[in-house]
C-alpha cells in the first residue's frame, strides 16, 4: 500500500500521479510502458498518467503523489492508503481506431466515449486523435449522438419554471462582454436566466473571469438555486455544476492545438445547455476576417448544424450573425472589460456605444421568447430597461446576492501606449493579434492586464497618435506584450479617400 500525498501540482486538466523510482513496495520500470496506473483505495477508484520521481526530497519512497485534478477525483484524504495497477486502454478507445479509419459511430459508442472522457481514462494523445479524426469526417446525427452523450455524463440542473433563457457567443471577438448586460436586462424583465459561464483558456477573458472583478463567481449549485429564484438570475462559474465534464477534457486539448470544428462547436455548446436546463437559446455568431467565421457561407453551415440538433435535444434556438470584424467595446482583459460593462449599465457619458448596441439586440431577442410581449418588441423593452436603470439596478442586486469578489482588481500600473505608424484612416483590425497581445501582458491571470482601445474601424489617426495602451502587472510580462506589439500591432492604417 502507499500513502496519498498532495503534491500541489496545476497538470493542466490532467490526472497525473508519481512515484518514486525507489520505491518501496512497486518497481517504477513496471509502469513505464504504459504510463497509464489506476489507483484504487476507500471505495475510490481513478485512472491517472505516471510521472517518475527521482529526487525523494519532493516525496517519500512509500507515497504516491497526486496532481491537484487527480487528488480531487480520488477524493481521499492525504496519507490514506491506495494500490496501484497498470492500466489498459480505455474499452471505448476501439470506437475512437474506427473513427480514425472513417467509421460513422453511433450513439452507442458516443456514450461510451463520452463516459471514459468524463472519467479521464484517456491521454491527451488519445484525445488529440478522437479530435483530429472527428474533424476529418463527422455526420450531423453523429453530432447530435456526441451532444446527448456529454450531456449525460456529469451534473444536470433543474429549474422550478417551465421557460429557462440563456445566450452565449461561440467567442473569438474581444471585449464581447454581452452575457454582462443581457443577464441583468432579461432577469429584471422577470424571465429566469441562471448564466453558468466559462473562464478563459486561451483568451484574454471569459464572461467569469470578468464578472469576478464585481462580484463572487466560485458559486455552488444550492446556492446558484437561491440567487436564481430570488433575483431570476446569476453570473456564475459553470465549474461547480460540472456540467458536461466530458467536454471540459475536450477543450482542454483542442484549443492549444487550435481544433475548433462546427460539429465539435455545436456538440460542446449544446451539451452544456442541455445540461444547464436551458429551454430557450439566442446564439450570437460573430462574422468577420479574424472571427472564428470568416465568411456567410461559414456561418450559414454552422446555423443549420445548430438548429437541427436544437430541435432534437429540445432547446428552442434562434442564432443571429453578428459583426465580428474588430473588438467590441474598448477594453480587452477582465478589469477592462467590467469598466465598459458598468459603464453600459450605468448610462456614462464613455460608455461604448457598440457593446450598448449588441448588448440590447442581443436581450431583446431574449426577451422575444416571452409570450406576453408582442412580436418586434423585445428590443424596445430591452433598451426601456436598460434607460430607465432596472438593469443596474438588477446588476447591483446580482453582485450583492453573489458575495464580494475573493480579491479586489486593480488596473495594471505599467502602461505603453502603442502609436499608428502613419497618418490615415484605420480600415481593419485584427481581433487574434489584439487577443494575443492582452494575454500575454497577464490576462486573465491578472485581471487588471490588457489592452485599452483607442481607435476603432473608420477613425482617423495621425503618425504617433495612440491607437491603444497595454496594461501589464508585472514586468516579464509588460515586455512580452510590448515585443509582439512592436512586431505587428494588429491594427491597418490606409491613406485618408
Amino acid at each position: 500500500m502507499l500513502k496519498v500525498r498532495r503534491l500541489g501540482i496545476d497538470a493542466c486538466q490532467e490526472t497525473v500521479a508519481y512515484l518514486a523510482r525507489r520505491c518501496e513496495h512497486y518497481r517504477a520500470q513496471e509502469f513505464v510502458a504504459l504510463a497509464r496506473i489506476e489507483i484504487w483505495g476507500g471505495g475510490r477508484r481513478i485512472v491517472a498518467t505516471l510521472n517518475i520521481v527521482d529526487d525523494e526530497s519532493i516525496m517519500a519512497t512509500d507515497e504516491l503523489g497526486l496532481s491537484e485534478l487527480a487528488y480531487r477525483q480520488l477524493g481521499l484524504p492525504a496519507g490514506a492508503a491506495v494500490e496501484i495497477a497498470q492500466a489498459g486502454p480505455p474499452p471505448s478507445l476501439d470506437h475512437v481506431r474506427a473513427k480514425i479509419e472513417g467509421a460513422e459511430l453511433d450513439p452507442v459508442a458516443y456514450q461510451e466515449i463520452a463516459r471514459d472522457l468524463a472519467a479521464h481514462r484517456y491521454s491527451k494523445m488519445e484525445i488529440a486523435a478522437f479530435l483530429i479524426a472527428g474533424a476529418r469526417f463527422t455526420t450531423a446525427a453523429e453530432v447530435l449522438s456526441m451532444t446527448r452523450a456529454m450531456a449525460a455524463v456529469g451534473g444536470r440542473l433543474s429549474w422550478n419554471s417551465d421557460m429557462i433563457v440563456d445566450k452565449h457567443c461561440i467567442g473569438g471577438i474581444p471585449g464581447n462582454r454581452t452575457s454582462m448586460i443581457v443577464v441583468p436586462i432579461v432577469a429584471a424583465h422577470g424571465l429566469t436566466i441562471p448564466k453558468t459561464s466559462s473562464r478563459a483558456i486561451t483568451s484574454p477573458a471569459g464572461t467569469a473571469d470578468t464578472m469576478e472583478v464585481l462580484a463572487r463567481v466560485d458559486v455552488g449549485s444550492d446556492e446558484m438555486h437561491e440567487i436564481v429564484a430570488a433575483e431570476s438570475g446569476c453570473l456564475v462559474w459553470g465549474g461547480h455544476a460540472n456540467l458536461s465534464p466530458a467536454d471540459d477534457v475536450l477543450i482542454s486539448v483542442e484549443r492549444p492545438l487550435s481544433i475548433d470544428t462546427p460539429e465539435q462547436m455545436v456538440a460542446s455548446i449544446l451539451s452544456k445547455k442541455l445540461a444547464a436546463g436551458s429551454t430557450h437559446l439566442i446564439l450570437d455568431l460573430p462574422v468577420g476576417p479574424t472571427a472564428k467565421l470568416r465568411d456567410r457561407e461559414r456561418f450559414l453551415r454552422l446555423r443549420k448544424l445548430f438548429e437541427y440538433v436544437s430541435d432534437q435535444v429540445g432547446i428552442s434556438t434562434t442564432v443571429l450573425a453578428t459583426d465580428g470584424s474588430q473588438p467590441i467595446g474598448r477594453g480587452i482583459g477582465p478589469w477592462l472589460e467590467a469598466r465598459d460593462v458598468m459603464q453600459v449599465l450605468e448610462r456614462h457619458p464613455q460608455a461604448p456605444r457598440d457593446l450598448e448596441e449588441r448588448a440590447v439586440l442581443l436581450a431583446g431577442h431574449v426577451l422575444e421568447f416571452d409570450p406576453a410581449l408582442r412580436g418586434g418588441q423585445g428590443i424596445v423593452r430591452a433598451r426601456e430597461l436598460l434607460h430607465s436603470g432596472a438593469a443596474l439596478a438588477k446588476m447591483r442586486r446580482l453582485i450583492a446576492a453573489q458575495g464580494a469578489p475573493p480579491q479586489p482588481a486593480t488596473l495594471g500600473a505599467l502602461t505603453h501606449d502603442v502609436p499608428a505608424t502613419q497618418d490615415g484612416v484605420v480600415t481593419a483590425i485584427d481581433c487574434l493579434r489584439l487577443a494575443r497581445v492582452a494575454r500575454l501582458a497577464g490576462a486573465p491571470i491578472d485581471k487588471g492586464a490588457g489592452v485599452d482601445l483607442f481607435k476603432r474601424i473608420g477613425d482617423p489617426v495621425e503618425r504617433g497618435e495612440p491607437l491603444y495602451r497595454i496594461h501589464a502587472a508585472f514586468e516579464a510580462d509588460f515586455r512580452f506584450a510590448t515585443q509582439l506589439a512592436a512586431a505587428g500591432d494588429g491594427m491597418t492604417v490606409g491613406r485618408r479617400a
